[in-house]
């Protein structure tokens, strides 16, 4: 419990005064009107959420789904950091980290059923896979999202963007694959 709480006095340290009101805004309904006014940082709305068992150590998909909402999904691999126990220098350098992150949200968005296929592209095992369909039977998206979170922690530092679309397109997922160069591209020019 040590080291999630530590992840989130680092989630909240990077949560901006508007992050909270959103998030608040987000929570409302589920920890009371009164406790919700009460809340002035991060770390007050995440204990509320831990009291209502929302959030734990063993389970952050809520705050994951809290973070994408409000459109921070840069603080995501500080969750995925913290899931695989993995040290932030095995992770790819920061450029490439967000352009993982870019290609992450397009292909959650549009890669449907062939999440299983797009993971033995990436060299997931089946043992793997089974694994995912498990922890998340009904819910494509956190599927596709934890396939990339598993490639992540596979490469390492050797993680790179292009090696997302090149499994896609051995998937013949080319629309998918275009739409991710698109948006990287888009990204990139200021």
């Amino acid at each position: 419990m040590e080291r999630f709480k530590y992840t989130l006095l680092e989630l909240s340290n990077k949560l901006s005064s508007d992050n909270v009101v959103s998030l608040k805004f987000l929570c409302a309904d589920k920890i009371g009107k009164k406790k919700t006014e009460e809340v002035k940082n991060g770390i007050q709305l995440f204990d509320y959420l831990i009291q209502r068992e929302m959030i734990g150590p063993d389970n952050t998909e809520h705050l994951r789904e809290l973070l994408d909402r409000i459109g921070r999904q840069d603080l995501l691999g500080v969750l995925d950091t913290y899931e695989g126990q993995a040290d932030p220098a095995e992770f790819p350098d920061e450029a490439e980290l967000g352009k993982i992150i870019i290609a992450t949200n397009v292909i959650v968005e549009n890669l449907g059923k062939k999440w299983k296929e797009f993971g033995r592209k990436l060299l997931l095992s089946d043992a793997k896979l089974d694994g995912i369909e498990e922890k998340h039977p009904r819910n494509l998206e956190e599927k596709v999202r934890e396939v990339i979170k598993e490639w992540k922690k596979m490469r390492k530092g050797q993680a790179k963007v292009d090696e997302l679309i090149k499994a896609l397109r051995a998937c013949s997922q080319n629309f998918t694959a275009d739409t991710v160069q698109k948006e990287l591209q888009d990204a990139s020019t200021p």
